[in-house]
């Protein structure tokens, strides 16, 4: 029964997936947070490094957005995934019975850095300086916990209005890497972005401090995860979550570590997030 209707799930999103799903691929996703380039070289290490751990052949295969991941999930295209705080939450809610089963260490406590082009002369403060109203603002995707939600929440919370009225021109860029571009290249005078992406970028020196700086972090909150599908052991025997839990958790490779980066993988349920499903409904993205 379960792999008929994968079988049809599969036929039904894509040939590619159809390929890996009918193969008895396991399959898996992530959110595409920075430039495809460096998401497709990350997870593929991940990809090998699973399949010699569970002895079964896994998969890396890329989405365009946040929402295409949680649909990918939803439709048993993938029965894993990389997500961020909201998309995990958002996930999770579709499938019934799916976990959140290992987090980065630095997910437990992660923040969001607000950034600003040197023309606006914002510098670093302890709190939302007043004065980045009615200057032009960018998030990330619409679906990110540090590229919107955390961010969205924060601006509401000191300023008591919404982010198309508090500021002159509002965008989303997609991805926290084209958020960091933008913002130094001036396009806009102000954005928000995962604080992870801003200190890799900055230590492989593709961040310009003439041009750009961080004006402000929010305080901490629970973000990335690994999220596993309820059914995952009824196709592929029982104790298979369990299996993939302690693989990831067991992921030490300094490399591959770094790629993410993270120092290291920590267990997570899904009580964690519950913090970003009431922020999510608090600024009204989940009802």
């Amino acid at each position: 029964m379960f792999k008929f209707a994968r079988t049809l799930g599969c036929i039904a999103f894509g040939l590619l997936f159809t390929r890996l799903c009918l193969a008895g691929t396991f399959v898996f996703t992530a959110i595409p947070d920075e430039d495809e380039t460096r998401l497709k070289a990350r997870f593929d290490q991940v990809a090998t490094y699973l399949s010699k751990t569970l002895a079964v052949d896994v998969r890396y295969v890329p989405v365009k957005s946040y929402a295409a991941a949680v649909a990918a999930f939803r439709s048993d295209q993938v029965q894993l995934a990389w997500f961020g705080g909201l998309s995990g939450v958002q996930a999770r809610r579709l499938v019934p019975n799916s976990q959140a089963i290992a987090q980065g260490e630095e997910d437990q406590s992660f923040k969001t850095y607000f950034i600003a082009h040197s023309s606006t002369g914002l510098k670093a403060s302890p709190t939302l300086p007043k004065k980045i109203a009615d200057l032009s603002f960018t998030f990330g995707s619409k679906g990110s916990t540090s590229g919107r939600l955390m961010p969205e929440f924060y601006l509401r919370k000191q300023f008591a209005r919404s982010p198309e009225v508090l500021f002159k021109q509002v965008g989303f860029s997609g991805n926290h890497s084209r958020t960091l571009a933008l913002v130094q290249a001036g396009a806009y005078q102000v954005g928000a972005l995962n604080y992870k992406v801003w200190d890799n970028e900055l230590k492989a020196g593709r961040i310009d401090s003439s041009k750009v700086s961080v004006i402000w972090e929010t305080p901490t909150y629970p973000d990335y995860q690994w999220s596993i599908r309820g059914d995952v052991d009824a196709i592929w025997g029982e104790g298979f979550t369990a299996k993939v839990t302690e693989a990831l958790l067991n992921m030490k490779d300094p490399a591959l570590l770094a790629a993410f980066p993270r120092s290291a993988f920590v267990p997570a349920s899904n009580s964690d997030y519950k913090p970003i499903l009431n922020t999510a409904r608090t600024i009204g993205i989940i009802d």
